[in-house]
Order: C-alpha cells, then sequence, then structure tokens
C-alpha cells in the first residue's frame, strides 16, 4: 500500500473517530426549559454535576408557560414547571411527570424602616392588595396585624409576574384559595390578568423591581429573596399561626402529602393543614416524552436526575429548597421504569447500576 493511501485511510479514520466521539459528547450533553422557581438549585447541580462527569447540562429558565411549550414542541430534552399537568393532559401529550425538587413563595415588600420577618400579613390582606382594594401600607387591614410596627402613608406598589410561570400559578393557587374575591376576579393560573401593578419577567425581575420600588410588594421564590437579602413579610397559615419561610415550615407543608395515590404526581401543596406550615409551598416537576425520539439524551437527563436526587440534597439545603423524601424518590424510579416506552425490550431507565 503506498504513503498516500495509508495517510488517505489514517485521515478517514481519524475523522470518524472526531465524528463518533462528537455524536457522542453531543448525545451527551443535556437541555432543558423552564420555571424559574428551581433555577437556583439546577443552576447548582449542573456545575457540580458537571465538574463530577464532564456532561453539561442547559438549562433555560424561561417560566414554567415556556417549559410545558418547548417540551411539547420536543425542542428540549425536558421541561420544568412548577404548575403540574393532570394526568389527563399528561396522557394526551405523551408525557411522563415527576417531582423534582420542593420550595416556598415568599412576599417580599421595600418599605423604609420594615426589617426581614416583622411585616405580619394574612392571606385574604394579601389578596386585598393584589387587587387593589388596599392602597396604602398604613391601611386599618395591614395596621389591625401589625399594631406594634410604625406602618408609613405610602402607596403599595404590587410588583407581579408579567410571564407565564409556576411561581405564578403557586401565589394565585394560594390566593384563591383564601380569598373568593381573588378566585372569582383573577384565578388561579400560570399567567393571569392582573388588576393593578407592575409586571416583571422572572424571579430575578420581580425581585430587581421590588428592590428599586419605594412601596413595593412582590412575590418570588424563597432563594432569591434570601440571596438579594430581601426584606420578607411573614404569613398566617391555615391553622392561624404565624410562620416564617425556612426549610421546616417547606417541610412541614409536604408532609402530609401522599404521593402514592397521586396519578401524574398532581399535588398541590398551598394553604396546607399545620401548625408550623408554610402556606405558599410547592413542588418543580419534570417533564419528559413517554416516547422520546433521541433515547441518547434522555436517558443521560434521567441519570442526571438520578444523581440530583442521590447527591444534591445537601446543595439544595443550602439555597433553601426541600430535597424529595427518599420514598418519593422510590417511587419516581418506578415510574421511569415502567412509564417510558421500551424500544426492542430496552428500558430508557435501567436502575442505579446503568
Amino acid at each position: 500500500m503506498s504513503f498516500i493511501s495509508r495517510t488517505v485511510i489514517r485521515g478517514a479514520l481519524a475523522g470518524l473517530a472526531g465524528i463518533l466521539l462528537a455524536s457522542a459528547v453531543q448525545a451527551q450533553n443535556i437541555s432543558g426549559a423552564g420555571a424559574t422557581f428551581p433555577y437556583p438549585v439546577y443552576a447548582r447541580w449542573a456545575l457540580a454535576y458537571q465538574q463530577e462527569t464532564g456532561i453539561s447540562i442547559n438549562y433555560q429558565a424561561i417560566g414554567s408557560g415556556g417549559g410545558i411549550r418547548q417540551i411539547k414542541e420536543r425542542t428540549v430534552t425536558f421541561g420544568a414547571t412548577d404548575s403540574p399537568l393532570k394526568p389527563e393532559d399528561l396522557e394526551k401529550a405523551g408525557l411522563v411527570q415527576f417531582p423534582m425538587i420542593m420550595g416556598g413563595v415568599v412576599p417580599v415588600v421595600n418599605v423604609a424602616g420594615i426589617k426581614p420577618g416583622q411585616l405580619r400579613l394574612d392571606g385574604p390582606t394579601l389578596a386585598r392588595i393584589y387587587l387593589g382594594e388596599i392602597e396604602y401600607w398604613d391601611d386599618q387591614a395591614i395596621k389591625a396585624l401589625n399594631p406594634d410596627l410604625p406602618l408609613p402613608h405610602l402607596a403599595i406598589a404590587p410588583v407581579y409576574r408579567s410571564d407565564g410561570s409556576g411561581t405564578n400559578f403557586l401565589f394565585t393557587n394560594y390566593l384563591s384559595k383564601v380569598s373568593p374575591s381573588f378566585v372569582s376576579q383573577v384565578g388561579s393560573s400560570t399567567s393571569v390578568q392582573w388588576p393593578a401593578g407592575i409586571g416583571a419577567r422572572g424571579n430575578e425581575g420581580v425581585a430587581a423591581m421590588a428592590t428599586r420600588t419605594r412601596g413595593a410588594i412582590g412575590y418570588v421564590e424563597s432563594s432569591y429573596a434570601k440571596q438579594n437579602k430581601m426584606t420578607y413579610a411573614i404569613l398566617r397559615n391555615a391553622d392561624g399561626q404565624w410562620v416564617e419561610p425556612v426549610n421546616e415550615a417547606f417541610q412541614a407543608a409536604a408532609s402530609a402529602a401522599d404521593w402514592s395515590k397521586a396519578p401524574g404526581y398532581y399535588i398541590i401543596l398551598t394553604n396546607q393543614p399545620g401548625a408550623g406550615s408554610w402556606p405558599i409551598t410547592g413542588a418543580s416537576f419534570i417533564l419528559m416524552h413517554r416516547e422520546p425520539r433521541d433515547r441518547a439524551a434522555s436517558s443521560s437527563a434521567l441519570k442526571f436526575f438520578n444523581w440530583a436526587y442521590k447527591n444534591g440534597a445537601h446543595l439544595a439545603e443550602q439555597l433553601d429548597y426541600v430535597p424529595m423524601p427518599r420514598n418519593v424518590v422510590e417511587l419516581v424510579e418506578r415510574t421511569w421504569a415502567n412509564d417510558f416506552v421500551r424500544v426492542d425490550g430496552e428500558a430508557l431507565w435501567g436502575g442505579n447500576k446503568q
């Protein structure tokens, strides 16, 4: 064989090896989009997982509505939503849904002289603020809840999520449960028509708007409130107790949830009973196609989620999220093994040994 022929063959083989390697790496790079509520913990998990495995997770926090849309359009490996799809909607779209993490939504305020945890609000009063019925911070309804707190005659500027989001869903779901006026005028959804206030996109947008607007009140995922050192309000829960937005309160709200009896894991954790329960608690969910087109990417995604369940609890707790209990993780793993379509008898998820 001539030198030229050998060179050509070696070059072709090297090129083929490069293509195969690139294909393998590309198959393992996982794309996701959706809820902003869990974004801080997903970002922390993704960084740790990439450092450990070399596999990257490209997650875009575009809101739950966008995540649902993109997974239905098959433009991402997985979608993420804080507003779980009902079992009939999952069946229609050919999707598998499972909970990944839990946390809380927190009211935050920007009123001079008020420190974190000093302001007390209950659900009906919070609903009246967002309905535009309570316009000043020294309104009698707020003063009655805070008799010892000096409240200024300052206009209230409600800040709301302008994009379709699970944070919107959790907040409006809670207000709908505690206020007949709110449920009739606004309702509960990822996207609603707000009668008053200022719109901002994403948790980060609401946090920024509330921080720079005098007299503002907003609602953000607890991690944003903590990381940005925002002034949060405490809430009166379903048992009439005043509670702070801390991990123990989120765990208390989630403790009574029976995931085993919830088809598609469809559970809403707002306004749960219990003396220590935070009333605006929710889970964030992952959506994947029952019959994925890119099985390699979907299999890699499940390996990442399994790693997060097993190794990400301490990272989640550092950011004030509540990891899923072990019994729920075992339920989810059975869902992975049973609910994804098999190809030539091979399951998408082969267990922890794969």
